[in-house]
């Protein structure tokens, strides 16, 4: 007898048939339920290999909406392609694929999903293949419409399914002997759970993406294909971003997504690791490479050679050219999908990155120009916001109602320019709309390079001061910081009142006692004393007061770069960072891509070019 024969045969024994007057647990369940059967609403999800091991990742419920809707469709729902993940991904219906649009990509299972199960050792439901949920569904109606419980079925594995009632369903996995007659008799193992509809399970589905994209961010790695500590590449680092930034703007942008004045930023990585070292390169490395530590001298030729190649004159102009036409396709194929897009586009180097980046800008020329330079340099570079007119411009600032007045004094954006505060000012340009039309040009060419060295002690040489501290996402700075500022003040204040108490007991003990001395003269003493005291503690006062002056020193303007406002960020160390700066040095070059911090900087530093603000100011 089969173990699922005597688990049914214990089930009916511990059940015995009820008497009129009472009933099973099962039969309340079903009682409840009665013949009333509902259809099972239906999931998309797609497959993805994580770790060696197949994962099924549920479709936002926007996406998985589409595909329902398209699968509903009629007779040609085969045919039909629809893109998911904002874009970035295309589902074939027929096929049932997913692949990737911007970047090489393994392409996944999609599945239709309304069946799922989950064994002790797993840590995420499995859904059933979408023929097997069928006949699952199928045996489920009817056990709902003619209360007929404990149906069996068999899966294509010649696994065991029991449906006891709606609440308990359990799956068999057989476990395979062989005895020595060479049969393969079958003992069940552990059952594990099956459940039914999507939102019976424990799994996060997200409500999808705005489909409004307000600018587009191209990111370009560093040296190496892996980019975190985890070893992962380009394309997951700024997946992890650009969740990172979904989120902080329903938190921080809240009232801007509300009235409906912002939609996302779409940031698309850019791989250049991958074409450098398929030319033949690695051949040439693996040639010369001694065979002693090769895993260490593997690493070597994959990551740390990146260095030397952009050194190279020959390799170096094929990273440059890469990294640009690559920009170029994937701007291309941006606008080619997204037809309708009028944002600006920007770009941000990691590490290496930041330096293909800074030459290839530096040797860009004026746009300007000669309109026959543009054939030989990447378009990309120039601003798409330069593409609009001044009165697009303006009306994108809400500041339509000026353009008569530009019009008027013959303006254009090339003029515009250039003039100064004064200049629109004697336009009859009121204060609040000069502000929004000079800070939107000094900000619309913005470049985010995370690099490990600061660029404004080579801009303002002659000026000293710190690189600006960026603030918390969650306002003020980290606690531990603030802790240790206010115990380094408290104990320069229990140093300045100790120095001045001892100075008053060393003056008092040193006194040469006198006794002769008149009334009058040990008043002119006692009155000079304090006087004397009072030194110290006024030049204490006016350290702080030099303190204070220079924290409330006016905004450094450095230069004509980046209009004249800060270049160099730095962000504030985490609490384990402060016990030893060296153990987190390598980590804290690859923190970039999980950190919301400076998510926040780039997304603020965007959205401030078109007037808008966070809901409330950090400190």
């Amino acid at each position: 007898m089969s173990s699922v024969e005597s688990h049914e045969e214990q089930l009916s024994q511990s059940d015995p048939s009820p008497s009129p007057n009472s009933c099973s647990s099962f039969e309340l369940i079903d009682m409840d339920v009665g013949s009333l059967y509902e259809p099972v609403s239906p999931h998309w999800f797609y497959c993805k290999i994580i770790d060696s091991k197949e994962t099924w990742i549920p479709f936002n419920s926007q996406d998985s909406q589409q595909l329902e809707e398209a699968y509903g469709s009629g007779k040609d729902c085969d045919r039909r392609v629809v893109p998911t993940d904002g874009g970035r991904y295309d589902v074939h219906l027929g096929e049932r694929m997913r692949y990737a649009v911007y970047w090489d990509e393994l392409a996944s299972e999609v599945r239709r999903c309304t069946w799922f199960y989950k064994g002790d050792k797993d840590n995420k439901y499995v859904p059933y293949s979408e023929s097997f949920s069928q006949v699952l569904e199928e045996t489920y109606m009817l056990a709902v419409t003619l209360d007929e419980w404990k149906k069996k079925l068999e899966s294509p594995n010649r696994e065991v399914i029991i449906l006891h009632n709606p609440k308990l369903m359990v799956h068999y996995q057989p476990v395979a002997g062989s005895d020595e007659w060479g049969s393969t008799p079958t003992e069940q193992g552990r059952p594990r759970t099956v459940k039914r509809g999507v939102e019976n399970i424990s799994v996060d589905i997200h409500c999808g993406e705005p489909l409004q994209i307000d600018h587009l961010v191209f990111v370009v790695h560093g040296i190496g294909p892996a980019c975190d500590l985890r070893f992962r590449s380009i394309v997951q680092c700024v997946n992890d971003f650009r969740s990172v930034s979904l989120n902080l703007l329903q938190t921080h942008f809240k009232k801007a997504q509300e009235n409906q004045q912002i939609g996302r930023v779409e940031f698309l990585p850019v791989n250049w690791h991958s074409p450098l070292h398929s030319t033949g390169v690695d051949v040439d490395l693996q040639r010369i490479t001694l065979p002693s530590i090769n895993r260490l001298r593997h690493f070597t030729n994959d990551t740390i050679l990146d260095v030397f190649f952009y050194n190279s004159p020959t390799y170096c102009q094929t990273i440059v050219d890469t990294v640009a036409s690559e920009m170029n396709r994937l701007y291309v194929l941006f606008l080619q999908r997204n037809p309708n897009f009028k944002g600006g586009v920007s770009i941000a180097g990691h590490s290496l990155g930041s330096l293909i980046l800074f030459d290839i800008l530096t040797n860009q020329k004026d746009s300007l120009g000669d309109v026959d330079s543009k054939k030989d340099l990447p378009s990309i570079f120039m601003d798409r916001g330069d593409t609009l007119t001044l009165e697009e411009d303006l009306k994108k600032l809400q500041l339509s109602e000026f353009f008569s007045i530009f019009e008027k004094e013959k303006v254009d954006k090339e003029a515009l320019a250039l003039c100064t505060d004064k200049d629109l000012q004697e336009m009859g340009i009121p204060l609040g709309p000069r502000k929004k039309i000079l800070n939107y040009l000094r900000t619309r060419k913005n470049s985010f390079d995370p690099v490990a060295y600061r660029i404004e002690p080579m801009v303002v040489p002659g000026v000293e001061f710190e690189p600006m501290l960026i603030p918390h996402h969650k306002g003020r700075k980290r606690m531990h910081l603030e802790l240790r500022e206010g115990l380094t003040r408290m104990s320069m204040d229990l140093k300045n009142n100790l120095l001045g108490s001892l100075r008053m007991a060393w003056k008092s003990f040193t006194r040469a006692p006198y006794p002769a001395l008149q009334a009058s003269e040990t008043v002119e003493e006692t009155e000079a004393e304090p006087e004397s005291s009072s030194e110290k503690p006024s030049d204490v006062s006016t350290e702080e007061n030099l303190v204070a002056v220079k924290q409330e020193a006016p905004p450094i303007h450095v230069g004509m770069l980046n209009g004249g406002q800060r270049i160099d960020y730095v962000l504030q160390e985490k609490p384990i960072e402060s016990f030893n700066e060296y153990l987190f040095a390598l980590q804290s070059h690859l923190c970039y891509w999980e950190s919301e911090d400076t998510v926040l900087l780039v997304l603020k530093e965007i959205y401030q070019t078109q007037g808008i603000f966070l809901d409330q100011p950090l400190q």
